[in-house]
């Protein structure tokens, strides 16, 4: 069976007032733990992943989908330590919905996606699965491990399978004690430019 994670259904319109509060309250608090065995906290993780994302030329959607990508750890039922016990606690779909009352799926579906990307890579790239930190190895055999060719076949056919993919890559690079990036602050113009246009769109 499928362990693909079911696309979400189309947002609501809602008011995004608060959006930028609940991210920063997020970052601040439940941010500052430890990441899921590595030597960063899940704060610094995302906001590597989304200066990589940044650095590389990524869109406004895209750079924002990288600095959001976790937030599933902690707005869930289950948390980033059940994961590491080993129970799926299913973040990143749990984060895409999340994030659906503010953002469209420019953002959403990289988020949603993202974990389905590392089984996705581990079944197409023969060296992929030696670069995993260990953590992430754990974390594979939790989620699913390495996709068969049907699961690989639908994830392909994913409108946001590239964004995906990329957003894979600078989370798996994402994990340096010694790299300083900027923190939150930093991408909050270009969150708000996002709710703005969203706002604009419903």
């Amino acid at each position: 069976m499928s362990q693909m994670p079911e696309p979400l259904s189309p947002r609501p319109g809602q008011p995004a007032p608060v959006a930028i509060e609940e991210i920063t309250a997020l970052f601040a608090s439940e941010g500052g733990a430890g990441y899921l065995g590595e030597a960063v906290t899940q704060a610094q993780h995302m906001c590597q992943a989304a200066y990589l994302a940044e650095m590389d030329g990524a869109d406004d959607a895209l750079v924002a989908a990288s600095l959001l990508h976790d937030v599933g750890h902690f707005t869930g039922a289950l948390s980033g330590a059940e994961l590491m016990k080993g129970t799926d606690n299913h973040h990143a779909a749990v984060g895409a919905r999340w994030l659906a009352r503010w953002f469209g799926a420019a953002v959403t579906e990289p988020v949603r996606l993202h974990v389905a990307a590392k089984r996705y890579l581990c079944a197409v790239e023969e060296e992929y699965f030696a670069k995993l930190s260990p953590a992430s190895v754990f974390t594979l055999s939790v989620q699913g491990g390495p996709m068969d060719d049907a699961e690989v076949a639908e994830f392909e056919s994913s409108s946001y399978a590239r964004q995906a993919v990329a957003l894979r890559r600078w989370d798996d690079l994402a994990k340096d004690p010694a790299r300083v990036v900027p923190d939150l602050e930093h991408f909050r113009p270009l969150l708000e430019r996002l709710l703005d246009e969203s706002e604009t769109s419903t």
